[in-house]
């Protein structure tokens, strides 16, 4: 009686030509069903993220307002480019060889005095401890504790004058916010006059997913898709 190896690869039987059809076209199925679902995950994951930034800020600004009475000054002339990184984390006022400058209380960003009104349209920081000043006079307070290396950068890389930017970074295929330093993409603020919340404050965020642009904002709940 004549018995088969089955340990014997020359016994095996290959695959045909319909069967490898079939078996490309059930991957191909499959793929089409796990891609669009990663990336519906992917773009919602990018959506959270920036969501939870934003009230972080938010919270943060209120927190300021209910110290000074007032929201941190903003720049009319570009949303993008604002003192928010030195106002909510607090500032002192320092004097190195007759350079007067702002340093943030954990002394990791600082801005010469003259470039303020330049960087950020403003005369300087309300929320700053003042060099040789009044021992009874309010100290700086920090309202953003804890920040990730993600969620700010700097103006021109390694000029250790920062901005608060969102995690969710910008496209490098797209024209970035901050053309000195692609790929940063910073809160945009305005507080002293809003248009969409009349007496308080706009704070947004563009970022994209997906190939389309979502603002991230103060006024809406859910994602604006803008051009």
């Amino acid at each position: 009686m004549k018995t088969t190896n089955i340990f014997n690869p020359i016994a095996r039987r290959a695959f045909t030509l319909v069967e490898m059809l079939v078996v490309i076209a059930v991957i191909a199925i499959l793929a089409a069903m796990i891609f669009p679902a990663f990336g519906a995950l992917k773009r919602k994951a990018a959506i959270q993220k920036a969501q939870t930034e934003l009230q972080l800020v938010a919270s943060a600004i209120t927190d300021y307002k209910h110290q000074y009475g007032h929201y941190p000054p903003d720049h009319p002339a570009n949303p993008t480019v604002n003192g928010l990184y030195f106002e909510l984390l607090g500032t002192v006022q320092k004097v190195t060889k007759k350079i007067l400058y702002f340093e943030t209380k954990n002394g990791d960003a600082r801005i010469a005095t003259n470039d303020v009104p330049l960087r950020f349209g403003q005369g300087g920081f309300v929320n700053c401890t003042k060099s040789g000043g009044d021992d009874n006079a309010q100290a700086a307070k920090k309202f953003l504790v804890e920040l990730k290396p993600t969620q700010y950068g700097e103006i021109v890389p390694g000029s250790n004058i920062r901005l608060l930017a969102c995690s969710v970074k910008w496209s490098d295929n797209n024209t970035s916010p901050i053309s000195t330093n692609p790929g940063l993409n910073p809160w945009r603020y305005v507080s002293s006059n809003p248009t969409n919340n009349p007496g308080e404050f706009d704070l947004w965020v563009d970022i994209l997913v997906g190939g389309k642009t979502n603002r991230i904002s103060n006024w809406s709940d859910k994602p604006l898709i803008v051009q």
